[in-house]
């Protein structure tokens, strides 16, 4: 395994173990310490680990005239067909044997081809310049949680299997594979695993584009997310 793959390795899991012991790196033996928000950037074709926050799709120097906005996720039977039908704004990723298109706009926003999956929103904006959009795909055992973090635009779920727990010091919101959910921007939250199956999702972030994708939080949740 080259250093390269192993310092991404280690960033996922980090990212999802929630303050588990830091790994220690084969080819160097070093210990990697990861920013605990921390969503491995994975290139298509790279090899990843089972587990992990994998960012998979992104599109920047987005601008919206609007402050809520809406997610809308398709399938396409070919990334050939999505390709075709993906609007500038759009970003298209491989994941779970299908092809994904992610657009953004209004709630009615007329759909070109494809398989309408769900409508997510509305998300709420805050005002910036320019938008990054990034599409991230996570895998969590039974029991996982992620550090608690914020980011500086809203974050939504499409859950693909098993069950997840979202919760900020306001709200806790659970949803099932078929289910979304989304949170708006600068909240603190921590995200789990409920029940015994395994939990993976499709994940969008919309953030200021001088921003990272997330920032720590020292916020920390008073108790358990209970199926």
């Amino acid at each position: 395994m080259n250093s390269v793959l192993t310092f991404s390795v280690v960033f996922g899991l980090l990212f999802l173990l929630g303050g588990r012991p830091p790994a220690v790196a084969e080819s160097t033996g070093q210990t990697l310490m990861a920013e605990p928000h921390t969503c491995v950037v994975v290139a298509p074709g790279e090899i990843r680990p089972e587990f992990g926050c994998f960012r998979i799709g992104i599109a920047k120097d987005l601008k919206w005239e609007r402050a809520r906005i809406y997610w809308h996720l398709y399938t396409f039977s070919s990334k050939a067909a999505a390709d075709t039908a993906k609007t500038p704004t759009g970003i298209v990723v491989e994941e779970n044997e299908r092809v994904w298109l992610s657009e953004f706009g209004s709630r009615d926003r007329l759909q070109h081809g494809g398989q309408r999956i769900a409508v997510v929103g509305p998300l709420m904006l805050l005002p910036a310049e320019h938008y990054t959009a990034e599409i991230a795909y996570s895998v969590m055992q039974p029991n996982d949680r992620s550090r608690v973090h914020t980011h500086s635009g809203p974050e939504a779920w499409y859950v693909l299997s098993g069950a997840q727990c979202l919760k900020t010091p306001s709200v806790t919101r659970r949803a099932r594979a078929g289910g979304t959910m989304s949170v708006t921007p600068n909240v603190p939250m921590e995200l789990s695993v409920i029940g015994g199956e395994v939990a993976s999702s499709l994940t969008l972030v919309i953030h200021d584009s001088t921003q990272g994708f997330g920032t720590a939080s020292t916020w920390k949740p008073t108790d358990v997310c209970h199926p």
